[in-house]
Order: C-alpha cells, then sequence, then structure tokens
C-alpha cells in the first residue's frame, strides 16, 4: 500500500497568477491607423481553422447529399465566414439558368417549366408582349382585308347556292306534279295546290278518289325527299364552318408568319422556347377572333378583365427567375424560412366571389433563387415553421423543386389548383445553428444524416499564442477603419486581448465570439468620443466594459445590500463549526456574477445517512446529488473501512430558495461536514468552492473569476484586513483573469487566492490545524483533524454496537429454548 503525500499549506497565488497580462510591446504599431491596407480585412476565420476545412470541402464537393452543417455559438461569425466562401466560390462558376413558366396549352391546370439562358426570360417576356401586341393589329387587319372578305363571301355565297339550290329543285318536282311547297311556323311543309294557289280541304274531299290518291303518293315521295335534304343541311353547315376555319387558320397564318419567322429567329438556339413558339401559333389560329375588336366588347359586356390581364394571360411569360446582370452563381440568404418562401406558392385572386389562378401567379421560392448555387438557413427558424423542414427535404433528396401548398398536399383545399411542372435543382444548402440542434437532429431525423454529410464545426475560443494575439489585433483594426472609428493605441488593443481571454474565463485562451469584441470595440470608440479623445486607449476599453457590466449588475447590488444588511447571513470574520462560505454562479442572460452563500453540516449518531436537504426538497439537481454522493463514498472509506458509519448527518444551502445545479460545492459541503465530525471551527474570512473525486481530489469548475470576485466584493464592503481569501482547485489557476480591483488587493496583501489540490490541504487552511496522515500503523498523528474525525466516528459506532440486541447462541431459537 502507497504512503500518502502529507498535504502541503497551500501559498497564496502571486498577483501576476491572478491576471495574465497583454504586453503592448507585442504589437509593432503605435495605433491600428499605422496598419497598411492589406491587413485591413477583419480576420472572420479567427481561430476556425477546422470550420474553414469543412466550409471548403463542402463547397468543393458536388456529390449528392454533401450539403453543410454550420454549428457554434452565435457571434462567432459563423454566418459571414461562410458567405464569404460562398461568394467567392460562387464567383469562380456561371451564371445559373433563368426560370419561368408558361402555358401548356394542352392542360392549363400545369403550366410548363422553361429554361432559359442567364439573362434571357425577360427578353423573352417582352417578346412575348410584343408578340401580343401586334397580332392585335395584324388579325384585325388581315380579317379586313378584300382577298379574305371575297373569299369568305364566297364560301358562305356557295352554302348559300347549295341550300337554294337543293330546295328549288324540290320545289320544281312538286310544281310540277300539283303540289305546292310551303313555309309555316313548323318549318317546310307539302301541300296540294290549284294554279297558284293552295288547295282548300274542301275542295281537296271533291276532288276524284284516283287524283286524290296520286297527290297524296306524291306528297309522301316529296315529303321523303325534303327530309332528306332538311338532314344534310347540318352536314352543309358543318362544311361551311369548316371551310370559313381553314380560311380563317390560312389568313391568320399568312398574318403572322413573318412575325413568328422573326421571333423564332432570335430564339433559333433554344429547341425549348422554338416548340413554345409554335404552341403559341397554333392556339392564335385557333382563337384568333380574341384578336378582334368585337372580343373587347364582349368582354365589356360580360365584366371580364381586358387587355393584357385579360384573356392575353395564356401568351405571357412568368419570369420565375432571371440572372440578368449577374456575373456568378447565386448566394442566397433566406431570413424568413417559411415552407412558401422556401419552395414557391401559387397564388389567388378574386373575382366574382370565387379564387382563380392561372401559372402568371406562380411565385418563386428561395430554392428557385439559389438554383445552381447556395442557399442559407438557419436551423432554428426553418424547423420552427410548419412543413419548411420537410418540404426543403424532399426537394434535395428528389433533386426538383415541387410547388405544393400544405393545405393541398393533405387534401384539405378544394379551390382549383395548379401543379407546376417541377424544376431541376442542384443547390447546395448551407443550414446555420446552434450544437445541440445539430445533434438532435442527427439522433432523430434519420434522413439528415443523408443529405447533410458535412459539419462545419465553430469554436468559441481559440489558443493565446502570440500569432493568435496579433491577428485578433489586426482584426480588430479592420473592423475600425471598416466602421470609420477611431484608430486603437496598441495599449487598448492589448486591453481588448485581455478581455477576450475574460469572455472564455481562460488565461491561456482567447474568445472567437467576435460580434462581442466588436461591441467592446465600438463602446470604446463611443468613450473616446464623450472624451474628445483622437485616438481610443486602454482607459477607453476599460470604460467601456465597466460600463456594460454597469448596465446589468443591479441584481448583484441588490443581492450583495441584503448580505451587508443582515438579511442574508453571511459572515467573513470569526469562526464557526460546521459552517463554512460557498460560492455559486448566477447567470442573467449574458451577464453572470458570484454570490456567496452560506453551507452548514450537521452530525450525530445515527444509521449512516448523510442527507442533503436541497436534494429531499426537490431543489438539488442530478449533478449536486452526484457530488453529495461522491464525499458520502469519500467519507465512508476514508473513516469507516471495516465497519459502517452509525453517522446521521445534514447538508443544507442556508437561505437558498431556488434550484441548485451542479457539483462545485462537493468540497464545501464535505469541509462543512468534516468541521462539524472534528468540531474544529472553521474560519469565516475564507470562501470555498471546487468539486471532490472519492479520492478527495479538488477537481476544476466554471465560473471561478465570478466566484472569487464576489466574495471579494462583499469583504471589500465590509473592510478588508488582509485575512480574506478564497480556496480554489488548483487545476483553475489557469482560468484566472480577475478583475484589476482584485489583482490590486492581491498585490498589497489584502486578499488571498489559495490553489487547493486535496481536502485535506483545504481543511488546513480553513482550520489552522494540520489533517494528518496515517501512520504505518494506520493511525492519524494525535491532535490532527482527520485524528478527530476518526475518532468521533469510532465513537458512533461504538454505541451502535453497545446498542445492538445480543445475539442468541448457536443451536438456539429466537425464544432461547432450541425451540
Amino acid at each position: 500500500m502507497s504512503k500518502r503525500k502529507p498535504a502541503a499549506h497551500p501559498v497564496p497565488l502571486s498577483p501576476e497568477a491572478l491576471y495574465r497580462v497583454c504586453d503592448p510591446a507585442l504589437f509593432d504599431f503605435a495605433t491600428t491607423a499605422d496598419l497598411p491596407d492589406e491587413a485591413d480585412e477583419p480576420g472572420p476565420a479567427l481561430g476556425q481553422d477546422r470550420a474553414v476545412e469543412a466550409i471548403r470541402f463542402a463547397i468543393g464537393m458536388r456529390h449528392r447529399g454533401f450539403n453543410l452543417f454550420a454549428l457554434g455559438e452565435e457571434g462567432t461569425g459563423r454566418r459571414n465566414l461562410i458567405l464569404g466562401h460562398l461568394r467567392e466560390a460562387a464567383a469562380a462558376r456561371p451564371p445559373s439558368d433563368d426560370w419561368g413558366y408558361v402555358e401548356n396549352f394542352a392542360e392549363a391546370a400545369r403550366p410548363r417549366a422553361l429554361r432559359l439562358p442567364a439573362g434571357r426570360a425577360r427578353a423573352l417576356e417582352r417578346d412575348m408582349a410584343h408578340l401580343v401586341e401586334e397580332l392585335g393589329h395584324a388579325l384585325p387587319a388581315a380579317f379586313e382585308a378584300e382577298e379574305y372578305r371575297a373569299r369568305r363571301q364566297m364560301v358562305e355565297t356557295e352554302a348559300k347556292q347549295q341550300r337554294e339550290e337543293a330546295f328549288s329543285a324540290i320545289q320544281q318536282d312538286a310544281e310540277a306534279h300539283g303540289i305546292a311547297l310551303i313555309r309555316t311556323p313548323m318549318g317546310l311543309g307539302l301541300a296540294p295546290s290549284k294554279g297558284d294557289e293552295v288547295l282548300p280541304p274542301d275542295e281537296f274531299k271533291q276532288l276524284p278518289d284516283e287524283v286524290q290518291t296520286r297527290l297524296r303518293a306524291e306528297m309522301e315521295r316529296l315529303q321523303e325527299r325534303l327530309e332528306s335534304t332538311i338532314k344534310q343541311v347540318p352536314r352543309w353547315e358543318r362544311d361551311t364552318r369548316t371551310r370559313l376555319r381553314e380560311l380563317e387558320r390560312e389568313a391568320v397564318g399568312h398574318a403572322i408568319a413573318h412575325l413568328m419567322d422573326d421571333l423564332k429567329g432570335d430564339w433559333a438556339d433554344l429547341p425549348e422556347v422554338l416548340a413554345y413558339l409554335d404552341e403559341v401559333a397554333g392556339d392564335v389560329a385557333l382563337n384568333a377572333q380574341d384578336f378582334l375588336p368585337e372580343a373587347d366588347d364582349a368582354e365589356r359586356r360580360e365584366g371580364r378583365p381586358r387587355g393584357p390581364d385579360g384573356r392575353f394571360r395564356k401568351y405571357r411569360v412568368n419570369v420565375l427567375v432571371c440572372r440578368e446582370g449577374e456575373t456568378g452563381a447565386p448566394v442566397v440568404m433566406e431570413t424568413y424560412p417559411t415552407q412558401p418562401n422556401i419552395i414557391g406558392r401559387v397564388e389567388h385572386i378574386a373575382q366574382y366571389g370565387t379564387l382563380i389562378t392561372d401559372f402568371n401567379l406562380i411565385k418563386a421560392g428561395s430554392l428557385h433563387r439559389a438554383n445552381g448555387g447556395y442557399l442559407v438557413l438557419d436551423a432554428l427558424k426553418l424547423l420552427m415553421h410548419p412543413f419548411a423542414w420537410e418540404d426543403l427535404k424532399r426537394a434535395l433528396r428528389d433533386r426538383e423543386i415541387r410547388i405544393e401548398s400544405p393545405g393541398q398536399a393533405m387534401g384539405l383545399i378544394s379551390t382549383l389548383s395548379l401543379e407546376p411542372q417541377p424544376i431541376p435543382l442542384d443547390v447546395k444548402v448551407v443550414l446555420v445553428g446552434d450544437p445541440m440542434l445539430y445533434y438532435l437532429l442527427s439522433h432523430n431525423d434519420p434522413e439528415f444524416s443523408e443529405l447533410f454529410k458535412v459539419s462545419a464545426d465553430f469554436d468559441w475560443r481559440m489558443d493565446r499564442s502570440e500569432a493568435n494575439t496579433v491577428l485578433l489585433a489586426r482584426s480588430v483594426a479592420g473592423l475600425a477603419r471598416k466602421e470609420g472609428l477611431r484608430p486603437l493605441e496598441r495599449g487598448a488593443v492589448a486591453r481588448i486581448v485581455e478581455q477576450a481571454s475574460r469572455e472564455v474565463g481562460d488565461s491561456s485562451r482567447l474568445s472567437t465570439h467576435m460580434a462581442s469584441l466588436a461591441d467592446l470595440v465600438r463602446e470604446a470608440d463611443y468613450w473616446a468620443g464623450e472624451d474628445g479623445a483622437a485616438h481610443v486607449s486602454a482607459a477607453h476599453v476599460a470604460r467601456a466594459v465597466a460600463a456594460s457590466v454597469r448596465r446589468l449588475d443591479r441584481v448583484r447590488d441588490n443581492v450583495q445590500e441584503e448580505m451587508l444588511a443582515g438579511t442574508v447571513h453571511i459572515n467573513t470574520e470569526g469562526e464557526a463549526v460546521g459552517q463554512i462560505n460557498g460560492l455559486a454562479v448566477l447567470e442573467l442572460g449574458r451577464f453572470s456574477f458570484g454570490r456567496p452563500t452560506r453551507v452548514t453540516a450537521r452530525v450525530r449518531f445515527g444509521k449512516g445517512d448523510v442527507v442533503d436537504i436541497e436534494r429531499e426538497v426537490q431543489l438539488g439537481g442530478p449533478i449536486h446529488g452526484k457530488g453529495v454522493m461522491i464525499l458520502s463514498s469519500y467519507l465512508a472509506s476514508r473513516y469507516a473501512t471495516e465497519l459502517p458509519m452509525a453517522l446521521s448527518a445534514t447538508l443544507v444551502f442556508e437561505q437558498s430558495y431556488g434550484g441548485i445545479e451542479g457539483d462545485s460545492a462537493s468540497s464545501t459541503e464535505l469541509y462543512a461536514l468534516l468541521s462539524a465530525l472534528a468540531d474544529l471551527p472553521i474560519r469565516q474570512n475564507l470562501a470555498v468552492t471546487g468539486s471532490i473525486d472519492q479520492f478527495g481530489r479538488i477537481q476544476a469548475i466554471g465560473g471561478v473569476n465570478e466566484k472569487i470576485e464576489g466574495f471579494f466584493d462583499l469583504c471589500r464592503a465590509r473592510g478588508l484586513d488582509g485575512s480574506h481569501g478564497v480556496l480554489i482547485p488548483a487545476a483553475n489557476v489557469r482560468h484566472l483573469m480577475l478583475r484589476e480591483d482584485v489583482v490590486e488587493a492581491a498585490r498589497a496583501g489584502l486578499f488571498s487566492v489559495y490553489p487547493v489540490e486535496t481536502v485535506d490541504q483545504g481543511m488546513t487552511l480553513l482550520t489552522g490545524v494540520p489533517a494528518g496522515e496515517r501512520d504505518a500503523d494506520g493511525k492519524f498523528p494525535t491532535g490532527s483533524i482527520n485524528r478527530r474525525v476518526a475518532a468521533r466516528l469510532g465513537a458512533f459506532m461504538r454505541r451502535a454496537e453497545d446498542l445492538a440486541l445480543p445475539r442468541p447462541p448457536v443451536g438456539m431459537g429466537r425464544n432461547g429454548n432450541g425451540g
């Protein structure tokens, strides 16, 4: 069994260890104005080498599914960095195609998508508008032409002559047999005649029977001939209409031939456009009457829309996306990613109480605008809008944009709508979100990992190396020049570097949260302006930091006032058994501060239970409960290895009325418990933080700067006398970036920060009594803390043995008679 190393008495940290200063001599400029122009560009990729590699890989990988998810904290420059790389890549690519929708003359409810070279969609739109205008002049003129009118009159005359000849032949035949062809309200009829007069029925009955019989036979024959001729009249009229339509088509063909030929000549390189123009020509030929003035009169009478918004809408081109004037592939950032804004929509207009639509009311979505390029979306906003995420995945999976409203997809809308032809999709999508959202999607959505195979993980901190420090300084200089701020002195830049370490709570790291650092530069410029200074100095940066805290520290001041007034009991002098000052951190938005809290412990004879009152009343979280169980394990394994502990102890955070989470107070609770067991008072001018493991080692915690400063503020308000201080885990020394007033107090010997590695070191410092190590016989030294704890627990165990019931003799039953 290895022998434990004796606990060394902790020594206060030097003032230099409490704050890592950035030497202004590191910079080779007096002010940022001295930097050359090529260094003025801000460095949004500062400390993001891993993310930059992922972005470049995603951009270069053209295979399916290699879309990008950029995860990281807001303010790390994710969007600017991504957009910069996307625009750089897009500039090296040719412009994407134009897209539009045109009428499907075969099925109007399924508009046709038309792909056009970049910048030519508007030209086709103008050409079609011009064509309709010219047709409005050419077709009426063609129908007014003498040749057309003569040929039409000839066809109509021939048709009329054909009918007249047929009925004239019947009439002549009838007259030759003494029968008249008469016109009645019921149509044509036959009757016996006498000269030019129709024979009355009375006179007809007076005729000889053989004459009557002959006349009836002739009338029956003529009636059959008349009916046969009448039946042929609709066919003759249909033939006439066919000849007139052919005549119209011929006239229309001659009238528009030169117009269509000129138009086709302009679009001869695009077969799809030529096919569409042929369909237009065919539809114009079928509906040439729509271009005549009579059609306008009909529209006026019926109250229908006229002109380009009326019957000629079907000849328009709905330009969905036009790349006119663009020089590279599109880069689109959709700030409001609803389902219609992403995949497009079909709008409706109200007319006579009815909602109607056509292909002209199809509107583009961001996928249409980004097609052939890049689309950037905020992942959280995307997921918050119904159907947007599912329709985006469908578009990426099927590699086509299918416009369909949610109600239409679910069968909830009965209004007549359209089914536009899907548009092929070739786009690289970039989602921007926080890490938790990325991990949730990866775990819960099987399609996510197939569609977004690349992740760019943005770090919120970077090493505080000399190279990174210089890069941060140049980034600050670039921001100042870009926004027209005052030049910063190198001392001011050094102070910003120090604040960047403070932001991440680590003296060996720098923050990459460029948004907060940029705000600091802007605020420092403001205070320089208030002073009328030409340059921003370190004092202005310090003032900006203090002012930003001042705007948010009302609650912190109120908490301290309660402590100073005695409403909240926190002792900073004297000694007490089983009582110790712990340290907690409260977070209010982006502002956090330390708050001292009193932890107490009471012990008594019992069954070996260490009761955490916070957990019993459900104010303690699972991690806090874990810390209490670890200290219980440490206590039992060190002082009760052979017999169970006959101890009952209670631990509580006094005057705590909210939830408690985290294990950073586990060492604090253990110190209070050991003090109660050893009956040794703890110095109240010290505060403690740190978690423990089962071997009594003190482990690192978070928020160490805020915790130290919280206790320092209380002690300073009551008066520092050189005895006050804080015990922190030795592993947290690298994280120290304390306020200037704390460092100055330490330099003056008024406040101390002690790095502690073990529980024994902490107890020695807190009580002034050596903790003590076991000797070769496993005994602790007389008078040591551990000896007193072991003796107290031993007394509890002996009492438990004294109170135990006597065991029955071997072979005897419980009644003592062997039965």
